[in-house]
This record gives structure tokens, sequence and C-alpha cells, in this order.
């Protein structure tokens, strides 16, 4: 059963490392929490290292300027480690072929943008799914219309046995008050329809190998023990994190605030519930990051 815990710094002292979730837990992707960001720097003034952990579909060095405009400071945290990152990884050894039919915003046309640490890349052009091998997905075009507008061409590209190279598995985002459609749920639609879609977010082991790749590179060598996931998202973070065999601290006031009637705690009948409908228990549970 879950321990509900009042801070971070209740349980911070059993950990060297955070890897933090951002939309939902230190952001809503209009302005920054005060209280999370006073929780990161509380952490790494103790001497630990935060990763923050992400299913954004570009690159990390997007995400820094956006975190800086949301009122992220940088002494809030260490690295970023994106699941852009880990499929750009992919698609540029070919894992979609070199013609690819792209969906997604013009801002997110970065992930086309050249990788220096692959040798001998893919040349990737951006095509008409006609011409397609495969297909990048980092998201809706529209993020509040119905997923289900894409069948037509999920049907024809199932056909001819496309894969989909999903950059971003979250099924849906809380942007301000409004909740908007992820690329996760056009991949599940697409693999519900019969399609081969790929992930290499949360909770897909890619990024969290890249997560540990970065740690090392900064010659950090820690206990898997130390390790805690910070995440609101229990199919993306808190499954990631059980499937990783780490430790997790769920935010429910972010997209289960309503199953949890979180308001500055999760209610304990009410996320009980959500839990056992969920199979999945987080070690341990908080409102929010604070």
């Amino acid at each position: 059963m879950t321990q509900i815990v009042n801070s971070l710094a209740e349980i911070s002292d059993r950990y060297d490392v955070l890897f933090c979730d951002l939309w939902g837990c230190v952001h809503n992707g209009r302005q920054a929490f005060p209280e999370a960001v006073a929780a990161l720097q509380g952490f790494r003034q103790r001497g630990g290292t935060v990763v923050l952990l992400t299913n954004a579909p570009r690159s990390r060095h997007y995400v820094e300027p956006q975190l800086e405009r949301l009122g992220v400071p940088r002494d809030a945290w260490d690295v970023i480690t994106t699941s852009g990152d880990s499929a750009r990884s992919a698609m540029f050894t070919g894992a979609a072929g070199s013609k690819v039919w792209f969906i997604g915003y013009d801002s997110d046309l970065s992930v086309f943008d050249p990788l220096q640490i692959i040798d001998n890349p893919v040349e990737i052009s951006r095509v008409d799914l006609e011409e397609a091998e495969g297909i990048i997905c980092c998201g809706p075009e529209d993020p509040y219309a119905d997923p289900a507008l894409y069948r037509p061409q999920f049907l024809y590209a199932k056909q001819k046995g496309l894969p989909l190279l999903c950059f971003n598995p979250d099924i849906v985002v809380d942007v301000g008050e409004k909740r908007q459609w992820c690329a996760g749920a056009l991949a599940q639609l697409y693999t519900e329809m019969g399609g081969q879609s790929l992930y290499f977010g949360k909770p897909h082991p890619p990024i969290y190998d890249l997560a540990r790749r970065r740690l090392a590179a900064m010659s950090k060598d820690v206990d898997e023990r130390r390790i805690l996931c910070v995440g609101d998202g229990i199919i993306t973070d808190v499954a990631g994190a059980m499937g990783e065999d780490l430790d997790c601290l769920y935010i429910t006031g972010g997209l289960a605030a309503a199953e949890t009637k979180t308001e500055t705690q999760p209610d304990p009948a009410a996320l009980e519930a959500h839990l056992a409908a969920s199979a999945y228990d987080p070690l341990y549970s908080i409102g929010f990051l604070r």
C-alpha cells in the first residue's frame, strides 16, 4: 500500500538521484510550480542529482529554454533526458526508413535536425503518406480533436506495413486548465488498428537507459536503490518506475487529481481505489511536489 508523504524532504535522505517528470509535476505548460521548484533545489542543495525525465518529443536542447521561460531556474536540475532524444536516435538509425510521413506541429520539426552522435546516420526526408516507409509521430496537428480522425490514414499505413515512431508516449497532458491529446493517443489507436507502434519514452526502457548514460557521463555511479522516480502519470511514470524496479513518488494532483480527490493531498480511500483499478502501487504518493 502506497505511503502518503507530506514533502519530498521527508524521504529525500534515502535517495541520491531523482528521475523527475516535468509536465504536471514541475510546471503546467504555462508556468512553473514554485513549491516543486523549491523541492528540487532543496534536493540538490543536500547533494542530490536531478535528472528531468520528460516525454517531450523534442531534443533536450529545446526543452531547456522552455523551462527558463516557464520559470524553472537552472539550479533546480542537473541534466535533461527526453523521449525525443531517444526516438531521434532510432530514427537516424533507420527504424522508420528514410522516407517518413510526419505528424506534429511545425515547432516539432526540430526532430529532423542532424544528430551528431550517430555514425553514418540515415538521411531522412519528409514525404506524403503514399510515398512513406514509416511514420514520425510527435503529436496530433489539432490536440483537441478526436484521435479517431486519423483512422483513414492509419488504415492505409497499416496495410502498407509502415512502422510508427512515437516520440511522446503520453496519452494526454493538461495545459493550464485544458486537456490535450498527445502522440501516445495516436500510437495507441494505430496499435489497436493492427499497426506497429515503436515507443522510446516512459514507461519504455530506452528513455531510462538514456538517463543512466547521462548520469554516467557526469561520473555518477549510482546504486539503483538510491534512485527515486517522480511523476503524475500512472501509465507512464509509475508504470515505468515499476518496470525498471525503481521506487516512485506519485504526484496525485496532476492527471489523476479528480480520481484521487486531490486538493492539497489525495483522499486516502479515493487513492486506494484509483491504484487498485490501475494495478500499480507506487511506494509513495503526494498531492503535489513540494
